[in-house]
């Protein structure tokens, strides 16, 4: 048991793996296994969640800065990827990171449109004659982050992936295009919830390819029959959602929406760095440490309780509000 920012979580020391699955605080923990009993019962209906559904799509909206009513939640980054894939014209001209996470890439290369990759250092310079930008904040493989401020100087349209930077980043990305993320890593909400963010302009572009009953203005008067009748703002991209996931995304994003987020950057960052400085290397300002290391030193890690992953073929940890020192001085230890 750990206490930190206000809240307890039930973490062993050394994990280091919030990259791949977020731990939650314990009143979302809580909040999910109350679900399952009710639900178990027979105690639920299908609008209980709905208070929680609500709740959630307002604290990411506030996380990266953009009104509930913006905001359509889903279960994957992937699908509500594709929404804006289908919203660009055939032939469209997409700029992407070099090694960028699949979900973010590959609903547009296989709809076949033109996509590019540069490294990320050279996104915001190589924006200009492509149609859109679609970058992750932060890099999964190796938390480098992406230059915000010359992206939006570009002035070409913007889709963000915040799965890895939203719940330690202070985010205010309101001039994107899109911001799309998932739950279930820095937000530490259960696997099964994601969201989609869209400026005005782009949420009369987007195109609701799975478009269901839960998009309709009222869900419960669209479950049967025609016409299409799709809600007037960005609930209409919405699909039907995971309840139990939603249960725990409203317990965690209100919970990180309330936290002075520049305080929880500095926290983890400064781990992060604390670390590399310990190995002998400069410091990178991310929460995630990607280290080039020997596969002996990744066995060394896990026996000495380290959780870690390797991505791209580095060991990959990741720092967040849960960590300490002691994690740090683990895996010093576990490296010699």
């Amino acid at each position: 048991m750990r206490s930190a920012f206000g809240t307890t979580f039930d973490v062993p020391p050394g994990y280091l793996n919030t990259a791949s699955i977020g731990v939650p605080p314990r009143p979302a923990a809580e909040a999910v296994a109350a679900a399952v009993g009710r639900w178990a019962g027979g105690q639920d209906t299908p609008d209980s969640a709905e208070p929680s559904i609500a709740a959630a799509r307002a604290g990411f909206g506030r996380l990266v800065g953009v009104p509930a009513a913006r905001v359509a939640q889903g279960a994957t980054a992937a699908h509500l990827v594709a929404m804006v894939a289908a919203a660009l014209p055939e032939g469209a001209s997409v700029l992407v990171a070099r090694g960028e996470f699949t979900s973010v890439t590959f609903p547009f290369a296989a709809r076949g449109l033109r996509v590019t990759e540069v490294d990320l250092d050279e996104v915001p310079a190589a924006a200009g004659g492509h149609d859109l930008v679609a970058v992750s904040v932060v890099q999964s493989a190796d938390g480098r982050v992406v230059d915000l401020g010359g992206l939006r100087a570009a002035g070409v349209p913007v889709l963000l992936d915040v799965s890895q930077a939203a719940g330690w980043l202070p985010l205010d990305l309101g001039w994107a295009d899109w911001v799309v993320g998932v739950g279930y890593k820095f937000l530490m909400a259960p696997r099964g919830c994601a969201w989609l963010a869209c400026s005005p302009s782009a949420l009369e572009r987007t195109v609701p390819v799975a478009a269901n009953w839960y998009g309709g203005e009222d869900p419960m008067a669209t479950v049967y029959g025609l016409p299409v009748r799709l809600a007037s703002d960005a609930r209409r991209f919405d699909v039907a959602p995971v309840w139990l996931s939603q249960y725990g995304a409203a317990e965690s994003l209100a919970y990180l929406a309330s936290l002075d987020l520049a305080e929880v950057r500095d926290h983890n960052v400064g781990l992060a760095d604390a670390l590399l400085t310990g190995l002998g290397l400069p410091a990178r300002g991310s929460a995630i440490v990607s280290l080039d290391v020997p596969p002996a030193a990744a066995e060394r890690l896990a026996a000495a309780g380290v959780r870690s992953s390797v991505r791209a073929g580095r060991v990959r940890l990741a720092f967040h509000l849960y960590n300490s020192a002691e994690d740090v001085e683990l895996v010093l230890e576990a490296l010699g």
